[in-house]
């Protein structure tokens, strides 16, 4: 395990993805004062779920695992706040947090090891193909993501498959927390191919 990095977070309820992009407001004097020191360091910071506690006013309770998140652009919305956008990048692992005097959270996190390009395995070429189909339909209202046939080879990478389907899924947020808790791309598929299951049945008996 690598040691430990110093980290400030962001805890929300919502769940970053690696590779996904999210837009946020800011307003509260701690966050201001984080994306300033990220900016001057030109470093990001950590996103993780809220399992107690709300996203304004004291100090929420995070969930172990997150996501870094990069800011890609900022902004002002017409009151003024200031707005980001940020995409997630690395995955980590909160061993310990602090409060700062600002009522900043900052977390002692280790990196998880996420491996380069992963080939897909057959059982799970039916979810590229599955993933092909949502790219086609949402390309306009996520153009980030590309067109499918942009992304051929990104078809057949099991993380990349298996983190993208997360995002357009209608998963809930202890479903992603879970994605973000598991190491091997593969399971995450697994975990998925279940859930995909698991909901059919529903239909089937509704």
């Amino acid at each position: 395990m690598p040691s430990n990095e110093s980290l400030p977070l962001f805890p929300l309820h919502t769940v970053l993805l690696p590779g996904a992009p999210l837009g946020l407001r800011v307003f509260e004097r701690r966050y201001l004062d984080l994306v300033a020191e990220c900016g001057r360091a030109s470093k990001g910071f950590g996103i993780c779920l809220i399992l107690e506690g709300e996203e304004v006013g004291a100090p929420a309770k995070p969930a172990a695992y997150g996501v870094e998140a990069v800011i890609e652009d900022f902004g002002s919305d017409r009151n003024g706040l200031l707005t980001l956008q940020v995409r997630g990048q690395r995955r980590f692992r909160v061993s310990r947090t602090r409060i700062r005097d600002n009522g900043l959270l900052v977390g002692d996190v280790a990196w998880c090891d996420d491996a380069g390009s992963t080939p897909l395995q057959p059982q799970h070429a039916a979810m590229a193909t599955l993933l092909r189909e949502l790219l086609d339909r949402v390309g306009d209202a996520h153009p980030d993501l590309g067109h499918a046939g942009a992304n051929l080879r990104q078809l057949e990478d099991a993380s990349w498959v298996g983190w993208r389907l997360a995002e357009l899924l209608p998963l809930s947020d202890e479903q992603r927390l879970a994605l973000l808790q598991e190491d091997d791309p593969h399971r995450r598929l697994d975990l998925l191919l279940g859930w995909m299951d698991e909901e059919e049945a529903d239909d089937a008996d509704a």
